[in-house]
């Protein structure tokens, strides 16, 4: 059993920036790929970032050059860097493990930008 605990979200205004935070209970960074996903009102969960087991990075097209995602083993977080924020990123971003056989979440974190 892996928990995922998100931390981060907040309140910012457009062009802003906002650092989330995704804590696993144990290592699992080298058999999981880890990802963020954002749901907003009325839409789709959409994948918005992921980090593979060997660090391979990718980007849903609407965050590219904007988001980045990393990870610090040592202290078994994921981040999500959120720079030049816009109104349409304001969702509920989960943290994401996926592995061979089991999937986790976290609860989720509320993002809302302002325009």
């Amino acid at each position: 059993q892996v928990q995922l605990v998100e931390s981060g979200g907040g309140l910012v205004q457009a062009g802003g920036s906002l650092r989330l935070s995704c804590v696993a209970s144990r290592n699992i960074f080298s058999t999981y790929a880890m990802g963020w996903y954002r749901q907003a009102p009325g839409k789709q969960r959409e994948l918005v970032a992921s980090i593979t087991s060997l660090g391979i990075t990718n980007y849903v097209d609407s965050v590219k050059g904007r988001f980045t995602i990393s990870r610090n083993t040592a202290k078994n977080t994921v981040y999500l860097q959120m720079n030049s924020l816009k109104p349409e990123d304001t969702a509920v971003y989960s943290c994401n493990a996926q592995g061979r056989v089991y999937t986790y979440w976290g609860q989720g974190t509320q993002v809302t930008v302002s325009s």
